[in-house]
């Protein structure tokens, strides 16, 4: 098969785009947060961890920690137990407590809004960021690649790079800047919903004509 285009690339991704908006108008960040600090801290704690895990924790460690001075002055073996039914828990509630510290110490306890700032905090990685930035503050610095989002990256061969980093500049390359955080919220909709890891829906999916990787699973 010819290579395709960088044009005729940003085109089939603009029409996955509208055929997955059309699919999932609803798509959203499916994490539960009322506010910056506690998108922050769940996204902390998402890592290596289910959404339905960390909503299940964060509906009541957010009745509990309300600001962060609360969780920067936790007790750290009483913040552990509170963080128990998540995955790596101690290290955590360690990185929890550094980044609560910092934006009481830099920010007067404010989640501040540029990708540079937050990637000092404690825990917080670029993925972080741009999940915080996306979605509490509307600031589209940048596409979340996460699981699901490398994998349905690569089978609609919008990327050939593992590396979330590299994904993420392929696709800051085919999407257009106001629409990376919806991008990658639609992407992650679809994988969980179509595009599983091991069998996916490939008859069930909106965009099949659309996914080079079709004719593989079709074989498999």
């Amino acid at each position: 098969m010819p290579r395709e285009s960088l044009e005729a690339k940003k085109a089939r991704t603009a029409e996955i785009i509208q055929r997955l908006k059309a699919a999932y108008p609803d798509a959203h960040c499916e994490l539960n947060f009322r506010t910056p600090l506690e998108l922050l801290i769940a996204t902390i704690l998402s890592a290596q961890a289910t959404d339905k895990q960390v909503n299940i924790v964060t509906a009541e460690l957010f009745k509990k920690y309300k600001s962060a001075h609360d969780f920067a002055f936790a007790q750290p073996v009483e913040l552990e137990n509170d963080l128990r039914a998540i995955g790596l828990f101690r290290n955590k509630a360690k990185n929890i407590r550094a980044c609560c510290n910092t934006l009481i110490d830099k920010y007067a306890g404010e989640v501040p809004r540029t990708m540079e700032e937050l990637r000092e905090l404690g825990g917080v990685g670029r993925k972080t960021a741009n999940v915080v930035l996306g979605n509490a503050f509307g600031i589209n610095a940048g596409v979340v690649v996460d699981t699901h989002v490398a994998r349905l990256s690569g089978r609609l061969d919008l990327t050939k790079h593992e590396a979330p980093e590299k994904i993420e500049l392929d696709l800051q390359k085919l999407v257009p800047n106001p629409e990376w955080a919806l991008f990658s919220h639609l992407l992650i909709w679809h994988g969980r919903r179509h595009c599983f890891a091991r069998k996916p829906d490939c008859a069930g999916c909106e965009v099949q004509l659309l996914c080079p990787s079709r004719f593989k699973f079709a074989r498999s």
